[in-house]
């Protein structure tokens, strides 16, 4: 059976923390070590509750960080940005950002995705600004943070779009054709977190 036919015949349901953490363990068990797999368990108290599915995207976040006014204002550092948005392509991404309006409020959105933008110019304008939100595809931000161009010392909240379906009903992780790419660039992006900023800061995962 095509996934887009098992997915036609279940109804959407929120994420839960476990749903990321065992689709890691799944696909890179056999891959890693014991250590490195322990490392990459979270408690529940890092994940804020998941989107209900009958809230807007403003709405959600407005939700999840009820004090994001003072967060942003206070936001001074370059290369770093307060939320992290990841979604599984560039018009999903645009997507979002135009769906934040009510939100977001005076603040920089960074878009953090390949298409038709060069990753120096996403380098340039890291190094020359202050964004408060980041929205992109685990692929580009895995690559500025491994070139130390997006530090992760001011993010607070780190949102994946879990559970939005493309018009063939498939979720971020359901692509066939993509699932590995996604399931490493976000094993990476979750690491990096995880070793970088959890250990000093207190970051928030959330699904969407």
């Amino acid at each position: 059976k095509k996934i887009s036919d098992v997915l036609q015949k279940s109804a959407p349901k929120p994420g839960v923390p476990a749903d990321l953490q065992n689709l890691l363990t799944q696909h890179f068990g056999e891959n890693r070590s014991v250590i490195e797999m322990e490392e990459l368990q979270l408690s529940d108290s890092c994940f804020l509750p998941a989107n209900d599915l009958t809230h807007s995207f403003s709405s959600y976040l407005k939700e999840i960080c009820p004090k994001w006014a003072k967060l942003r204002r206070n936001h001074k550092e370059k290369k770093s940005v307060v939320m992290l948005v990841l979604c599984s392509s560039a018009l999903r991404c645009l997507e979002l950002i135009k769906s934040m309006t009510a939100f977001k409020g005076d603040c920089r959105v960074l878009k953090l995705f390949a298409k038709h933008i060069k990753i120096k110019e996403q380098m340039n304008m890291l190094e020359k600004g202050v964004f408060h939100i980041g929205v992109g595809t685990p692929g580009r931000v895995k690559a500025l943070v491994e070139q130390d161009a997006l530090c992760l010392n001011s993010t607070k909240y780190m949102i994946v779009d879990w559970n939005w379906r493309d018009q063939k009903l498939r979720r971020m992780m359901d692509i066939p054709e993509v699932l590995y790419k996604h399931l490493y660039m976000l094993y990476s992006v979750y690491s990096l977190l995880l070793l970088v900023v959890l250990r000093l800061w207190s970051v928030k995962f959330s699904f969407c």
